[in-house]
Formats: structure tokens, C-alpha cells, sequence
């Protein structure tokens, strides 16, 4: 399957989302969310948990590099479920 990419310009600070509502059993919510992005030159801040939505905002990057971005949670089920999305984010002027 295809990573879904999107496209933020370098002098941009924006929010980006992964929904895990499709993903987590009937009452069960998301315990903790981790970005990550690879390769480095990203910085990703201002992290929060909406529902079922962790969030980051995502700034910087190099003109024409792609990164990974990934969301890593675990969840409070018992025993807690540990999964990633991830997406591409290319750097171009807009």
C-alpha cells in the first residue's frame, strides 16, 4: 500500500493528523502518541491527543527532500496494542 504524501512548503508550520479511529476496538482510546521523521531536518512540536487523532505540528524540512512521518501509539487495552502510520511529507516552495 501506498504511503499518502503530502506537500508542505519550508517555511510552513503546520498540522498534520493520523485517525486511528477505524483502527481501535470499541472502547478503546489511545494511551500515548510518539512522532517520529526520518531523515532528520523536521521538527515536530505541539503534539496532542483529539479523540482518536493524535496531532503534531510539523516546520523546516529541505527543499526537495521526502520524509517519513510516523505515528507511533499504544493504546490502553490489556494488554496494550502498539502500532505506525506513516506518511510522506515533500518540501517544495508553494
Amino acid at each position: 500500500m501506498a504511503l499518502k504524501t503530502f506537500v508542505k512548503d519550508p517555511d510552513a508550520d503546520k498540522d498534520y493528523g493520523v485517525d486511528w479511529s477505524g483502527w481501535l476496538a470499541t472502547g478503546e482510546s489511545i494511551q500515548t502518541s510518539t512522532w517520529l521523521s526520518t531523515p532528520s531536518g523536521l521538527t515536530l512540536h505541539d503534539d496532542a491527543i483529539v479523540g482518536a487523532v493524535p496531532k503534531t505540528y510539523v516546520s523546516g524540512g529541505a527543499v526537495g527532500v521526502v520524509y517519513t512521518v510516523t505515528n507511533r501509539i499504544t493504546t490502553d487495552a490489556n494488554p496494550a496494542r502498539t502500532d505506525d502510520r506513516s506518511f510522506l511529507l515533500k518540501i517544495e516552495h508553494q
